[in-house]
């Protein structure tokens, strides 16, 4: 695990996408943000340029439109987890680990995650929780529960929203986002809660984070989110 912070420092990372892990499930307390300070500052703002770079960055425009069109040379696999309640696919290479996220009192609570990153410091990348602090602080509904989770990520990473759906996955309320941060960075990220028997709601986030826009594929982000299946905890 790279180095925790408190509340309120935004520590960018040697890749874009270790911001990641914005733990996002995340106490209205505070975040944790992973990294270590240097090297977020790869490339120009999406849609922003100089006058003497108006060509280059057009040509690099359409070359990352048409990469993002294509599926990555990633190997992946089906990974089920009954115990945590769900199956997804991964590019090869994950890892479990486990992380502290800052409630609401200002002591920590685990939160689990599974993470696979490539060569091209893409980031894929799934965490969960069972009755989070920001839910908790917001009663448990959903609806706000999800946009102050939303909010809090693109707080905390810089990053400026460019799109967001509502969506229902299996049965359950989420978000669909997609943001880019200052230095071209790309972030696509899914929020789903989850209503469980008993007491403990889940929230869910899968995140896809690129370190520009060229780095971005759009079959594998879909390829992603879309085999993400819920079942029940423990079945």
């Amino acid at each position: 695990m790279r180095a925790r912070f408190p509340i309120g420092t935004l520590i960018v990372v040697k890749n874009w996408p270790y911001i990641l892990i914005v733990l996002i499930v995340i106490g209205g307390a505070g975040f944790l943000v992973y990294s270590d300070r240097q090297r977020l500052g790869v490339g120009h703002m999406l849609g922003a340029s100089s006058a003497s770079e108006n060509t280059g960055e057009s040509t690099s425009g359409v070359s990352a439109a048409l990469n993002a069109m294509k599926p990555s040379k990633a190997k992946w696999r089906s990974i089920s987890r009954p115990a945590d309640g769900f199956t997804v696919e991964l590019p090869a290479g994950t890892r479990d680990s486990e992380a502290p996220a800052f409630n609401e009192t200002g002591s920590t609570e685990p939160v689990k995650m599974l993470e696979s990153t490539s060569d091209d410091d893409t980031v894929y990348a799934i965490t969960w929780q069972d009755n989070p602090p920001i839910a908790r602080i917001n009663n448990n509904v959903p609806d706000r529960t999800l946009d102050q989770a939303q909010d809090g990520m693109l707080s905390r990473t810089q990053t400026t929203l460019m799109s967001q759906t509502r969506i229902v996955a299996g049965g359950s309320p989420g978000r669909e986002i997609l943001a880019h941060n200052a230095s071209g960075g790309v972030l696509n990220a899914r929020l789903i809660y989850v209503k469980l028997p008993g007491a403990n709601d889940r929230l869910y986030t899968l995140m896809a984070l690129f370190p520009t826009a060229g780095a971005r594929h759009e079959q594998d982000v879909t390829r992603f989110f879309n085999s993400f299946v819920m079942s029940a905890p423990g079945a």
